[in-house]
C-alpha cells in the first residue's frame, strides 16, 4: 500500500472514534515513529510503498488506537519540556501543566541563585513517576542535587532510563511517602532547598470526567484518591517539608484543580508563608508555591 492510500484508510477507520484533528496528529507521529517521515513527506512521499512490516505494524497500532489507547503508549515515547521521555503502563503519561510547575521552579531557582548562595541546591520531587519532572530541571539546573522518590519498582525503572536517555544524574528512591515520617536516612542530605510533587490527586467522584482512555490505561496508583481524604498525600508531604526543608526553602505542588482553597487552608494552618496559588493555561487552580 502506498502511503497516500494508507492516510485515506487510517482515517477512515478512526473516524468515528476521533476529531479529525487528533487523527491528524496520530498519522504524523506514527510515521515519524516507524518511517522517520515529517509532516511534508506525506505530500512529496506520497506514492512511496509502506514495506509489508511496516504496515503491518501500523496496522496494529489503528487496532491499539481504536481501543483508545493513548498514543504515547503506543510508540512507547513521548516529549516533556523539549526532551525525550520512554512511558508504559507503568508510569503516567507527562501532562503540559506538569511543563509550566517546572518552568515555574526553574525561573525561582535562579531567582535564589542569585543571592550568593554557595552550596548546590538540592532538590525532591516526591511520586517522580517517568522522571519527568526531575530530569527536566536537572537539564535546565545542572549544577543542583536532584533526588527522586517513587513507590513503584517499574515506575522507578523507567526513570532511570529516562535519565541515561538524557544524560543526567539523578538519585532515584524507592519509598513509600505514605509510610514515611522522616528521610533523613535515605536522602542522605541534612536539609532540601526546594521539594516538589504532583502526587495522585484525582478524587474518586471525578472519574466521570476522565476520558475513558486515561481510566483504562494510565496507572490508578499514580491518579486516584479517596474521596473522603483527598490531600493525604499533601498533608504528609507538607509535614516532611518541615522537617527537611532548608531556611527559606520552597515547596512546590501540582493540585486538583478544585481543592486550591483547601489545599491553601491546610499549608497556612501548617504555618507556611508566602503561599501563591497559580492557575494553569487553561485557567484552572494548578500549582502552588510555598515556603517556611
Amino acid at each position: 500500500m502506498i502511503l497516500q492510500d494508507f492516510k485515506t484508510d487510517f482515517t477512515a477507520q478512526l473516524i468515528s472514534t476521533y476529531p479529525k484533528t487528533e487523527i491528524d496528529t496520530f498519522f504524523f507521529i506514527l510515521i515519524d515513529e516507524y518511517l522517520g517521515f515529517k509532516r511534508i513527506d506525506t505530500v512529496l512521499k506520497a506514492d512511496f510503498f509502506i514495506p509489508s512490516d511496516v504496515l503491518q505494524t501500523l496496522n496494529s497500532c489503528i487496532k491499539r488506537l481504536l481501543n483508545q489507547e493513548p498514543i504515547q503508549y503506543i510508540t512507547g515515547n513521548t516529549e516533556f519540556y523539549g526532551f525525550p521521555f520512554l512511558v508504559n503502563k507503568n508510569t503516567l503519561i507527562p501532562r503540559p501543566e506538569t511543563e509550566e510547575l517546572v518552568e515555574w521552579i526553574i525561573l525561582e531557582v535562579n531567582g535564589k541563585k542569585k543571592e550568593k548562595i554557595t552550596t548546590p541546591l538540592t532538590l525532591l520531587d516526591i511520586g517522580t513517576g517517568t522522571g519527568c519532572i526531575p530530569i527536566s530541571l536537572k537539564k535546565n539546573l545542572p549544577n543542583a542535587i536532584i533526588l527522586a522518590i517513587d513507590v513503584s519498582t517499574e515506575a522507578l525503572k523507567t526513570a532511570e532510563e529516562n535519565a541515561k536517555l538524557n544524560n543526567v544524574n539523578i538519585h532515584f528512591i524507592e519509598q513509600d511517602i505514605l509510610k514515611t515520617d522522616d528521610l533523613t536516612e535515605v536522602l542522605e542530605h541534612e536539609k532540601l532547598d526546594v521539594i516538589v510533587s504532583n502526587p495522585p490527586y484525582v478524587r474518586n467522584l471525578e472519574k466521570v470526567e476522565i476520558k475513558n482512555n486515561v481510566l483504562e490505561n494510565e496507572p490508578h496508583l499514580a491518579l486516584f484518591v479517596n474521596d473522603n481524604n483527598p490531600l493525604i498525600f499533601y498533608d504528609k508531604i507538607a509535614n516532611l517539608a518541615i522537617k527537611h526543608l532548608s531556611k527559606n526553602g520552597l515547596l512546590f505542588f501540582e493540585i486538583n484543580q478544585y481543592l486550591g482553597k483547601e489545599t491553601v487552608e491546610m499549608l497556612e494552618k501548617k504555618g507556611f508563608k508566602n503561599i501563591e496559588l497559580k492557575k494553569d493555561f487553561v485557567g484552572n487552580d494548578r500549582m502552588i508555591k510555598a515556603s517556611l
